[in-house]
């Protein structure tokens, strides 16, 4: 039988892989909470560095592997998004770890943050812009993970409260919202992450995630 133009287009062949998005969702969702719960100040009674171990391990390794699969499933948002924010906790846990201590005045970490924020601010722009093309629950990430860069990096900037050992402030004002939303940016991204697993497993839709927003 010959093909035609009504005729369906051939099934792409599996790739053998799980989808690794749930992963590197779960990996920044994690990381993100516990370094909020310090910039909200709800971790007062801690060490202020529960997030530093798991921003390597997991936000970290587990994130920048999560965006090499998706290279492997020829996902370049999900390969750029995952690699590079992957890249975002390893480096700053070792900011933390090498650059940190040989700070001469505690305003030169927040300062330091707030360069760091902002250049990730702007690679967050674009990938807002572009994650209207995938689904709701993702631009929902994106989105408010923009907002917690741009008051992070205010707060960074402008607040005149040096930070005390171990290096970070349990802040009031700007900063102290920026992990209030920092918060919701985790949460959402569980959500996202709950919904990619669950939706695999039964092979179907169980938790929405939306259409794209509109198409370009």
């Amino acid at each position: 039988m010959s093909t035609t133009d009504d005729a369906p287009a051939p099934a792409p062949p599996p790739t053998g892989i799980a989808d690794p998005a749930p992963l590197g969702l779960a990996a920044f969702a994690l990381t993100t909470f516990l370094l909020s719960a310090v910039n909200a100040g709800w971790a007062k009674n801690s060490t202020g560095l529960d997030w530093w171990g798991y921003a390597i391990a997991y936000g970290g390794v587990a994130q920048l592997l999560a965006g090499m699969w998706e290279f492997r499933n020829r996902n370049v948002f999900g390969a750029t998004a995952f690699s590079t924010y992957g890249g975002f906790w390893i480096g700053v846990g070792l900011w933390l770890h090498f650059v940190a201590p040989t700070a001469t005045h505690a305003l030169q970490l927040n300062r330091d943050l707030g360069w760091i924020l902002l250049a990730f601010a702007i690679f967050n722009t674009y990938m807002l812009i572009i994650s209207t093309q995938v689904n709701v629950a993702v631009f929902g990430v994106f989105v408010t993970l923009e907002a917690t860069e741009i008051i992070l990096f205010i707060g960074n900037f402008v607040t005149k409260t040096p930070a005390l050992p171990p290096f970070l402030v349990y802040n009031t004002g700007v900063i102290q919202a920026g992990g209030y939303v920092g918060v919701v940016t985790a949460l959402v991204a569980w959500y996202a992450s709950a919904a990619g697993v669950m939706n695999g497993i039964k092979g179907r839709v169980v938790f929405p995630v939306g259409q794209p927003l509109f198409k370009l």
